[in-house]
This record gives structure tokens, C-alpha cells and sequence, in this order.
């Protein structure tokens, strides 16, 4: 069996926050030996990742010089510039990388060592792994740094609930009468339930929203946090005290991520989901992990956290420690 050592494992990504989570969260969990690499590939070669054209090296550009050897052990992708970019490494290492590529891919997963994708992909192949939601870094000791890092959340009345707010995401739009619906509903479990509100908007929340978002929960005693205006983002310390939490429904990530804290989650949807997220919805809802947003629940349920148990897969199937 391989061991991993220093510098063994690259994590390949475009940059982008939820995809670098993702593979981060898989690297950690397998070795601390990690180099991170952002890849911005040039056109046209970036229209068509992971397919490969001609000429691969120019489509580095300027970055020519991050994906050469001594070739690691392990390189882990996430999104589709990180698959194209996963996908060289194996084929210029020789198949001395083993690749591993979080996200269906859109292309023959076999061109890849192991791909890791949530089930509602619908990506089938023998070296394909699936889990129900993304992978994240959250278990109890990532909880109790969000509890110490905002430690002033403490001090808020209880129950505290969490509100994450997404936006738009590819196909469809955070529309505003959604928003508004769901803000709407997310004050009226407060009026119900009491206590206190703990609010983050995302990247993704569109800046037109955000006036609405501070309105809706004006008065209420608790933190309302729509950008670095507001001060740090409290999404550790909001996922860290939070007795429940309500979720827009479009984010994959913010709902698996909510569904680690093993807390009640809800979340409200006004309009027809697209097909992948219907069903990744419904897995979380026949898992007892979701529920409406005026559902009574108990103040626990189980847990959703993968990276581990997929991490071992990883192990396995590669043959490495």
C-alpha cells in the first residue's frame, strides 16, 4: 500500500469557495501533506474542460509552471477547470498520480482513478463513489472553534435559530417573491419559537436582496450579516450555536453543511426545484434531515457527515494509507 508523505497530495481548483471546500475538506481528512493549486484555464480549452484539446500546456497560460513535476501521489479536483487539470496530471505523470475528481465530471469517469459524486448526479461506474450531500470539513471539534470564535452568541436569548440565505445558482435565479416568501415564513417560526435570529447572507445572495434581508429582521435580537461591511462572516459561529436552522433550498453545500451540525433543518420551497436538486432534496427529506419550515421536530437528529467515511473509500479503492 502507498503511504502519502510530504507534498503528496495537490488539491486542484478554480478558486471558487464551495468547490476548494470540498476538495480541502477530502485532502484534509487523508494527509496533511498538501500543496493547493488554482487553475484559471485560458479559451477555448476552458469552454470544453475536462475535454481534451491540443496543445493542454497553453492552456495554462501564466500558469504554466503550477502543474509540473515531481508529480505527487494523490491529486484531488473539484469542479470542472480542476477536472480537466486532474485529468493532464494523471495522463503527464504516467500514472504515477492517482486522480481523484469530486463532482461529476460530464465526461467518462474513467478517465479519472476515482470520482466522487452526490448521488442525485446520477453518475453511475465502477470507480465512481457516491455520498447523499457534499463533502465539508464540519464534525464536533470544527463546531466548538465556531462556538469559541463567536463566543458572544452565548449571550443571545435561546432558542437560537440560524438563517443561511443562498442566491442564484446555475439555471435559476433567487427570485424575489421566493425570497421574500421565505423571509417571510423565517419570522413567523421565530414569532412561534422565540428567542433569537443568527442571519448570513452568501456570495451568491444577489445585492439587490440584501436591503430586504436587513429589513425583514429589523428589531429582532440577534446578528444580521450580509457582507464584510457587517464585520467576519459568523457562518462558523452561526453553524456552531445554532439550535435550528432554516436554509433557502437552492444551495447543496449550505444544506449539507446545515445537516452536519445535527440540529433540525428546514427550509422552504415556493417554486418547482430543478430536477438534480429535487432529488437531492427528497433523499434528505426520506432521511429525516429536512423538513418544512413550520415543522415540529425533535432538537436533535443524526448527523450528515460523509468526508470520512468517504475518505476510507478512497483508501481503499487507491490502495493508499
Amino acid at each position: 500500500m502507498n503511504t502519502l508523505s510530504h507534498e503528496s497530495c495537490w488539491v486542484v481548483t478554480d478558486g471558487a469557495a464551495g468547490n476548494r471546500r470540498q476538495a480541502l475538506a477530502l485532502a484534509e481528512a487523508l494527509t496533511p501533506s498538501i500543496r493547493e493549486i488554482i487553475v484559471q484555464l485560458r479559451a477555448p480549452w476552458s469552454w470544453l474542460a475536462p475535454r481534451n484539446l491540443p496543445g493542454a500546456r497553453v492552456a495554462l497560460g501564466r500558469n504554466e509552471d503550477s502543474l509540473l513535476p515531481p508529480w505527487p501521489k494523490l491529486a484531488i479536483g473539484c469542479g470542472r477547470q480542476a477536472a480537466w487539470a486532474t485529468r493532464q496530471i494523471r495522463c503527464w505523470s504516467g500514472g504515477a498520480t492517482l486522480a481523484v475528481q469530486i463532482l461529476d465530471p460530464r465526461i467518462d469517469p474513467a478517465h479519472w482513478d476515482l470520482v466522487v459524486t452526490p448521488r442525485h448526479d446520477g453518475l453511475l461506474g465502477d470507480n465512481v463513489l457516491h455520498s447523499l450531500g457534499s463533502l465539508h470539513p464540519i464534525d464536533d471539534a470544527w463546531l466548538a472553534d465556531g462556538r469559541d470564535a463567536f463566543a458572544q452568541f452565548a449571550a443571545l436569548p435561546e432558542p437560537r435559530l440560524g438563517v443561511l440565505i443562498g442566491g442564484d445558482r446555475h439555471g435559476s435565479r433567487l427570485e424575489p417573491a421566493a425570497l421574500d416568501a421565505f423571509l417571510a415564513a423565517t419570522r413567523a417560526r421565530h414569532a412561534a419559537d422565540g428567542g433569537s435570529i443568527l442571519v448570513a447572507a452568501s456570495r451568491r445572495t444577489p445585492a439587490s436582496s440584501l436591503p430586504r434581508i436587513r429589513e425583514a429582521f429589523a428589531g429582532l435580537p440577534g446578528v444580521v450579516w450580509t457582507g464584510s461591511t457587517d464585520g467576519p462572516n459568523p457562518y462558523p459561529g452561526i453553524l456552531g450555536w445554532a439550535d435550528r436552522l432554516v436554509v433557502t433550498p437552492d444551495s447543496v453545500n449550505m444544506l449539507s453543511e446545515a445537516c452536519a451540525t445535527g440540529r433540525p433543518v428546514h427550509t422552504l420551497v415556493s417554486a418547482p426545484l430543478p430536477e438534480k436538486l429535487a432529488r437531492f432534496h427528497a433523499e434528505l427529506r426520506s432521511a429525516g434531515l429536512l423538513h418544512d419550515i413550520d415543522a415540529v421536530t425533535a432538537e436533535r437528529q443524526a448527523p450528515l457527515r460523509e468526508t470520512a467515511t468517504i475518505a476510507a473509500e478512497v483508501r481503499r479503492h487507491l490502495g493508499v494509507a
